[in-house]
């Protein structure tokens, strides 16, 4: 690791300040750039450490860039991860709060809810379906508390500066209809996502690393080291499979998961 412990606090304090503020930091791979993807995860898990202090209660972990497209664009091999809180869900249907946001987007994606403890360093795609209660329709709300593009330098930001933001993760909807992991290929279950009404993006969860439970036994792999597992009643967001949409004030989302419901939400 690059950064030191005070500048690893430095910079988790300066993401939550953001969130609170509303107004986004510079790159910190611009600041610091030696930064590793390790100091990148230590950033993310101190500012986690921050948010629980105040209250917060982890209730899960998201997993994003899973598609090869991205990876490649971002010039890494694998997944990133963050965590989800009890503060980030919002109810199918209900409002989203535009003010506590910045710069809102949504994917459309599967939820895995954890029944028995998953825990790697050997963790595969069946010990994933035996280990999961349901899977169902989900919106991850993006955000990023880090300039994507900085004003000066043009640079857009690097997989460490969205890995230390929580891999920019804001929100999550849960709804549609339940499945039992084996009561379905969930590759092939697809998703129409519209934004007031329009088509804006489709998908197959094949897209998410050619099976989204591949994804799930990736995150119970990466953070064994750590001495950490998925936990029963834990949610687990497995990747999105459409592209990012941009969400306003006013915009209704909606994502069809056809046979398997739908999933919406208002950004009031």
């Amino acid at each position: 690791m690059a950064l030191s412990t005070n500048e690893i606090r430095a910079a988790a304090e300066r993401l939550h300040q953001a969130e609170k503020t509303k107004v986004q930091i510079r790159q910190l791979s611009l600041d610091h750039p030696a930064i590793t993807v390790a100091d990148a995860y230590a950033i993310q898990k101190a500012w986690i450490e921050i948010k629980v202090g105040e209250g917060r209660i982890v209730r899960g972990h998201k997993i994003g860039l899973t598609s090869k497209a991205m990876q490649s664009q971002l010039g890494i091999d694998e997944p990133d991860s963050g965590v989800l809180l009890d503060d980030m869900f919002f109810a199918d249907g209900g409002i989203v709060p535009t003010d506590r946001f910045i710069a809102t987007r949504i994917e459309a994606e599967l939820a895995f809810v954890i029944k028995h403890r998953l825990e790697g360093p050997h963790c595969t795609i069946f010990d994933v379906l035996n280990a999961t209660d349901f899977v169902v329709p989900a919106l991850e709300i993006l955000d990023t508390r880090v300039q994507r593009i900085d004003p000066e330098t043009k640079a857009a930001r690097k997989i460490h500066d969205t890995i230390a933001d929580n891999a920019a993760n804001a929100g999550i909807v849960l709804g549609g209809r339940p499945i039992r992991p084996l009561d379905a290929d969930l590759r092939w279950i697809g998703a129409l996502a519209s934004r007031n009404g329009q088509l804006e993006e489709t998908g197959l969860a094949a897209g998410v690393l050619n099976h989204p439970a591949t994804a799930v036994a990736w995150l119970a792999n990466k953070i064994a080291p750590q001495g950490l597992a998925l936990e029963p009643g834990q949610i687990v967001l497995a990747g999105s499979f459409i592209r990012a949409i941009e969400c306003r004030k006013g915009d209704t989302i909606q994502a069809d998961y056809g046979p398997y419901g739908a999933v919406s939400c208002y950004f009031g």
